[in-house]
């Protein structure tokens, strides 16, 4: 018998503030897309920009759009999640891009047999502000990746990282700068199957590392190890943006 290969359906979110210079790329980026299970979610935190104009330039090919002021980057994500109908969460940056049009036709591809994984992962390549390749990540994702491989780091780009679900729980605001880095590993202590495509997905743009950013590494780092003891702590159970200014920190990059 004929075996069907599986097409889940992607919820894509991009959570915005004041992102009218970078946000049009990354919105062609999803609506571009050759596979066509896709809802695109947009948050944004109540922007004086003109980030809500290019939304509505686009708006018939967004799922849904929310626009009001929230309690930083996570509290949008969590909104994100709750937004959400898919088989599978993506969180996609405003200003970054999946790396081709057919990108996500790809990952599904790589899916073998008829059950979907837990987690799908993959690389990120950073390019600038004119899309040109700079390079990859220099953290990149493990052959094998457990929820312990994040002792070395945050190995798979945040926005590389794909869940189920029903595995998704909301993001700890506790942590101001690594809410991501918990995130990611709560689920994946609960994940039986984690797929490495062995693509790249994402292109991360290098633009937007402002001196205020530059200062927060520290403090992250803290944060994360904050995170993982906790985690470490509880038994089974990218890239960090600062949630003031929602511009790129830059794990690993």
């Amino acid at each position: 018998m004929h075996s069907v290969h599986p097409t889940p359906k992607f919820s894509i979110i991009t959570v915005t503030y004041n992102a009218e210079k970078v946000l049009e790329d990354t919105i062609q980026s999803v609506i571009s897309q050759t596979y066509h299970h896709i809802e695109y979610i947009i948050v944004d935190g109540a922007s004086k920009d003109g980030t809500l104009s290019i939304i509505n330039r686009y708006r018939s090919r967004i799922h849904t759009v929310v626009s009001e002021p929230d309690k930083g980057l996570y509290d949008a994500m969590n909104k994100g999640i709750a937004l959400a109908s898919g088989d599978y969460l993506c969180f996609l940056n405003a200003g970054d891009c999946f790396h081709e049009d057919d990108t996500l036709q790809q990952m599904v591809h790589t899916i073998n047999g008829n059950e979907l994984p837990d987690i799908l992962y993959g690389e990120t390549a950073i390019v600038d502000k004119d899309r040109h390749f700079l390079r990859m990540r220099r953290l990149s994702a493990p052959e094998t990746l457990t929820w312990k491989s994040f002792k070395q780091g945050m190995l798979v780009c945040h926005q590389a990282f794909f869940p189920r679900h029903t595995l998704v729980g909301p993001y700890n605001l506790q942590y101001r700068f690594s809410a991501d880095f918990d995130w990611c590993i709560r689920i994946m202590k609960k994940a039986r199957t984690l797929h490495n495509t062995h693509l790249t997905i994402i292109d991360y743009l290098e633009e937007g590392m402002t001196t205020r950013n530059q200062k927060i590494p520290q403090r992250k780092i803290s944060d994360h190890g904050k995170a993982l003891r906790a985690d470490w702590n509880r038994g089974a159970s990218c890239m960090v943006r600062d949630p003031c200014s929602y511009s790129p920190v830059g794990e690993g990059i």
